[in-house]
């Protein structure tokens, strides 16, 4: 049994995670400042699911405020740190940069100085698919050159990861970058499409449909991707390393395929106001994950159709119970 601190623990992928470890009895420290990004009321109603658990510590904190989170490092004796808090969205870093800045730059900044200060090997950074931009081939590979980033939010994952190696190179700390391909499924958040969409659809409203319909995602199952980092926290090497892996299904989706298969399961047509390409926004992710099957033993697990129905009937059961 370990103790994981798990920044962003209230959110989408965190939740699933610390979900997860707690049945595998570990011990969970979990840090989110429960802002308004999207509906705080969400992120409540995902801690109710794991909250009554005695291995189960809530800090409601800031991580871009260093000294509350000393505290969080002083008053457990953590063993692994999975750092996955960050201010999400593309678009919204064109409204609001600071807040990039103050949590994915700044906050992992402080979470990697703590860990350096406490003498915790083992670091986990969520990373994005973002990062690649709109790189011009198949399949996008760890060993990509990336240096043009097309949104702050992308800019500030990259940076993350170079901070990383930094503390890996400089202090010995073990770290993998795990670079998430459009994390989908039950619990998800409101900002992203498929929320979106679902909502507008089943309201009888118009759905936004940006670059006319032409995007390609690599969309991934939480489920797949909370194995995923399973697997790389178990981990063992031979000696510390700063490793990148992406972890996604490898299967790209047309974006009108991924409309229609909303409509299936939701038994309604889709009225569309096509758009052209938003500022920040890529054309195509679409995951190379050799790397994850060769060091990890992982594979994605969960088909685009089975997922997203699994999405469709939690959302109807959670927002349509009453």
């Amino acid at each position: 049994m370990s103790k994981i601190l798990v920044t962003g623990g209230a959110g989408f992928i965190g939740f699933h995670l610390a979900k997860k470890l707690l049945e595998q009895n570990h011990q969970v420290i979990i840090v989110d400042n429960f802002n308004d990004y999207y509906d705080p009321s969400l992120k409540e109603s995902r801690i109710k699911q794991i909250e009554n658990n005695e291995r189960l510590k809530i800090y409601r904190l800031d991580i871009g405020d260093f000294k509350k989170l000393q505290v969080v490092f002083n008053e457990n004796k953590i063993d692994l740190v999975c750092h996955l808090a960050a201010q999400a969205g593309v678009r919204y870093s064109f409204v609001n940069p600071q807040a990039y800045l103050n949590s994915n730059v700044s906050g992992t900044f402080n979470l990697l100085e703590l860990a350096k200060e406490k003498r915790i090997k083992n670091f986990i950074f969520g990373s994005s698919s973002s990062v690649y931009g709109n790189l011009d081939k198949e399949a996008f590979a760890e060993d990509d050159v990336l240096n043009q980033p097309v949104s702050l939010y992308a800019a500030t994952k990259l940076n993350g990861e170079a901070m990383a190696y930094y503390y890996h190179h400089a202090f010995g700390l073990n770290v993998i970058c795990l670079r998430f391909f459009t994390v989908y499924g039950p619990w998800g958040r409101p900002d992203m499409a498929l929320f979106k969409f679902t909502r507008a659809i089943l309201a009888g409203e118009k759905i936004d449909v940006y670059n006319h319909g032409r995007h390609q995602r690599d969309f991934t199952y939480v489920d797949d991707i909370i194995d995923g980092i399973i697997k790389a926290m178990e981990l063992k090497l031979a000696k510390p390393s700063c490793t990148i892996i992406n972890l996604g299904n490898s299967r790209p989706v047309e974006l009108e395929y991924f409309i229609a298969l909303i409509e299936k399961n939701l038994n309604k047509k889709a009225a569309k106001n096509y758009l052209p390409l938003q500022p920040g926004d890529v054309l195509k992710t679409s995951a190379d994950i050799g790397r994850a099957k060769k060091i990890l033993n992982w594979q994605p697990a969960t088909a685009i159709e089975t997922g997203l129905k699994k999405f469709i009937d939690w959302y109807l059961a959670y927002y349509q119970k009453g």
